[in-house]
């Protein structure tokens, strides 16, 4: 076997537990798809950087192949635009804004989603391509379409999926519309978050048909949904086990603002633990609490600030014991995200999967337990 050969075996042999490979399909997938003709150079985290920088692993050099075939994220651009390849030398700062995701939870979202032979399937985000490889060998090149939001990406993703042998439909242009062309579908993967599930999909796969997609916001909290289509526009789903989480999809991502300044306002003690918002159950139902709000601090000092109306929350120790709490505006966030957070916690403060969401031509809620438990309506 080639070095890239034995990487790949090994990693396959390396996921156990709860990345253990159930189905010889996607393990065989997984053992014949190479990685690195999707990846090419990557950029590393420096270990304690403030604000974060990265480096570059180039193709080629040594314990880049190695690194190719570790189980974790390999981010592939920064900021939209910066390529690794744009970096010849030292460190650069920004956001990242595409990666080839972890093996393990590529092959557990198509687990996830349940595909069979003859399924037709939409995968919106193709990244680099490798998911959409494994698509491909899985299900046969024609009942796999995937689209790209970022041409420059396309166009590489495209390059590795041809350079593995594979031909599946491969688009540039918003995924969240959907497949331009329209089309049936059996199966929709979405490889990015979105603030809501698109209409144009539930009206692209069929009923009876499954979407997989992760559901997030501006203030980072995160939920991956498997939901069934009932009918045009309509669907119905539960959250699922794990912490998976996706860069936002970039139509969904937060506009464009000026630097926040924390300005005065009312002053009260705080009903929670502001630290509550920082796990990974809290800030989901912080964020489901105050949707259009961005967060940002940390522990007993976090900051709330709705991009839509300007209005702010931020917390603070308490100069006796406990924390304070600041609002302005004519939303007052910190008291929706303390009624939610008791609404949560009342229910026995479950992880996402004790979460579910209904879709329907009249909006989308977000629900904990059963449909009429409490829940939070999804901007749209």
């Amino acid at each position: 076997m080639s070095t890239s050969a034995e990487l790949r075996a090994a990693l396959v042999d390396g996921l156990t537990g709860d990345d253990a490979i159930t189905d010889p399909a996607w393990e065989r997938a997984a053992r014949a798809v190479p990685r690195e003709l999707f990846v090419g150079s990557y950029f590393l985290p420096v270990p304690g950087s403030n604000p974060t920088e990265y480096r570059v692993a180039h193709e080629g050099e040594p314990g880049w192949l190695a690194g190719v075939y570790e189980n974790r994220t390999l981010i592939t651009q920064l900021d939209g635009r910066t390529r690794p390849e744009d970096v010849p030398g030292g460190t650069v700062t920004g956001t990242p804004s595409a990666s080839s995701t972890l093996p393990s939870l590529v092959l557990r979202m198509w687990h996830q989603l349940g595909v069979e032979p003859g399924h037709r399937v939409l995968e919106v985000g193709t990244g680099t391509g490798y998911s959409t490889a494994l698509g491909a060998h899985r299900l046969g090149d024609g009942n796999v379409t995937s689209v790209e939001y970022d041409p420059l990406v396309g166009a590489a993703a495209a390059a590795g999926v041809k350079a593995a042998g594979y031909a599946p439909r491969l688009l540039v242009g918003d995924g969240l519309l959907g497949d331009p062309d329209g089309g049936r579908y059996d199966r929709l993967i979405a490889t990015c978050a979105v603030r809501h599930v698109p209409y144009p999909w539930l009206h692209q796969v069929r009923p009876g048909g499954k979407v997989l997609a992760t559901l997030s916001g501006w203030s980072h909290g995160y939920g991956l949904a498997l939901l069934t289509v009932t009918g045009p526009g309509e669907a119905r789903g539960r959250f699922l086990p794990g912490g998976t989480s996706f860069m936002t999809a970039r139509p969904h991502d937060r506009p464009p603002r000026r630097s926040i300044v924390l300005l005065p306002g009312d002053e009260r003690p705080a009903r929670i633990d502001p630290a509550t918002i920082d796990t990974w159950s809290g800030s989901w139902v912080a964020q489901l609490a105050a949707p259009s709000a961005e967060r940002m601090g940390a522990g007993g000092r976090q900051i709330l600030s709705d991009v839509a109306t300007g209005s702010q929350a931020r917390t603070a120790p308490g100069p006796e014991g406990g924390w304070t709490v600041t609002q302005r505006g004519p939303l007052r966030l910190w008291d929706q995200v303390e009624d939610a957070i008791d609404a949560w916690q009342s229910a026995g403060a479950p992880h996402q999967q004790g979460f579910g969401i209904t879709v329907s031509a009249t909006g989308q809620r977000v629900w904990i337990g059963t449909e009429d438990g409490p829940g939070w309506h999804v901007p749209i």
